[in-house]
């Protein structure tokens, strides 16, 4: 497959909203509001245009990546500059080709051209470390709330770019989407019915009550949650053997999750 990757123009933004509503629809919620993100990215001062690049299959915006500034913040409240990305989109179709992989290989080169020393961002936490990206745990940085989720992942742009960095990162605001605000948005697209979420008994009920357990003290609601964790992250929970883990992958698999990768 051919894949092109240039700049986002201005004549592709409604082209490129549409298919980031395509790619998260339903994904960790009946709906999505990342192409409410998309459309409200290109308005602040922290969003890199240099690093928002679209991927072309035959002419047609498959794919889309954008980057805007973050900064984590040390124990003296001093701010370091960072890069994040996200939404990282690309439509259904075209999933699981290398777009997505492309786009990142490029605008990673790009960032650590223009001089950017590192990117912390919050993803899919079985996904990026194949990519290159570490826990960002490993660097000393954590949430905003000072917690450590494997979703929250790092890479230094250079050698030893986040060697005297620690501390707790925060993005924009523009990353709390008003749920309202988000639903009226949507209303300027075509009607989409949501998805039904799949409870998480349709798991449970496959599980020995140790492994139940795990789960229920976590107030884990929707098998769709199970996405921010890690397999390395379920894979400690107190209940969690071997019998759970493939049961785990095999209910993931047949609602169209990805399987955790525990042998890490």
């Amino acid at each position: 497959m051919d894949i092109r990757l240039r700049l986002e123009e201005t004549a592709d933004y409604r082209l490129v909203e549409e298919l980031t509503r395509e790619a998260f629809w339903g994904m960790n919620r009946p709906s999505c509001d990342e192409h409410l993100l998309v459309h409200k990215l290109r308005k602040i001062p922290a969003f890199v245009p240099e690093l928002d690049f679209v991927a072309e299959v035959e002419g047609k915006i498959v794919g889309n990546i954008m980057y805007s500034r973050a900064k984590v913040v040390d124990e003296t409240g001093a701010e370091h500059e960072v890069l994040t990305f996200g939404p990282i989109s690309v439509l259904p179709e075209y999933q699981g080709k290398g777009i997505g992989k492309a786009l990142l290989e490029r605008t990673i080169a790009e960032a650590r051209r223009l001089g950017y020393r590192a990117i912390v961002f919050y993803g899919h936490p079985d996904y990026y470390p194949r990519v290159g990206f570490r826990r960002a745990a490993e660097f000393n940085i954590t949430a905003a709330s000072g917690r450590s989720p494997d979703a929250l992942m790092a890479m230094p742009l250079y050698d030893g770019e986040l060697d005297d960095i620690s501390g707790r990162f925060y993005e924009d605001s523009v990353f709390q989407i008003d749920p309202k605000e988000a639903a009226e948005f949507d209303k300027g697209f075509p009607a989409k019915e949501m998805r039904v979420m799949e409870p998480i008994d349709i798991l449970l009920e496959k599980l020995a009550a140790p492994a139940q357990n795990a789960f229920r003290e976590r107030g884990i609601k929707e098998l769709a949650a199970l996405t921010r964790y890690s397999g390395r992250e379920i894979a400690s929970w107190s209940g969690i053997d071997e019998t759970a883990k493939a049961l785990i992958n095999e209910t993931l698999v047949e609602y169209g999750y990805h399987a955790k990768v525990f042998d890490v």
